[in-house]
């Protein structure tokens, strides 16, 4: 049953993960998803390139009523990540409807850049 919160299929288009960070902060991105279900949530993320194949489908779980909160340099498939210095797309894909957040914390000069935003939904 829909309960309005969230959709199964989610778009960030703008990924990259800043090659130096400066300070004691690592630049780095995340995907935050929250499930507002007491069921878990049994996500795929697939990463998009420019110029190579992309990664199908990384399973992920999001618990009923959690959050999820996942940098994304710690995606793997079959021993392979998303290289730093790279543009990349993401797709989001869920079994129930989750709310999918996009964020960057860019710290490769000492001025800090955070950026956040809410991912694309897709609705079926």
């Amino acid at each position: 049953m829909y309960t309005g919160k969230g959709e199964t299929h989610w778009i960030i288009p703008d990924g990259y993960i800043p090659p130096l960070s400066t300070g004691e902060l690592l630049s780095h991105e995340s995907i935050c998803m929250l499930n507002c279900h007491n069921k878990d949530a049994q996500a795929f993320i697939t990463i998009y390139f420019e110029d190579r194949d992309p990664l199908e489908r990384i399973p992920i779980v999001v618990q009923g009523k959690r959050s999820n909160h996942l940098r994304t340099s710690s995606l793997e498939l079959n021993g392979e990540k998303i290289p730093a210095g790279v543009p990349y797309s993401i797709e989001v894909e869920s079994d129930l409807p989750i709310i999918v957040q996009y964020s960057r914390l860019d710290s490769t000069q000492p001025g800090l850049a955070l950026m956040s935003t809410m991912g694309y939904p897709l609705r079926a």
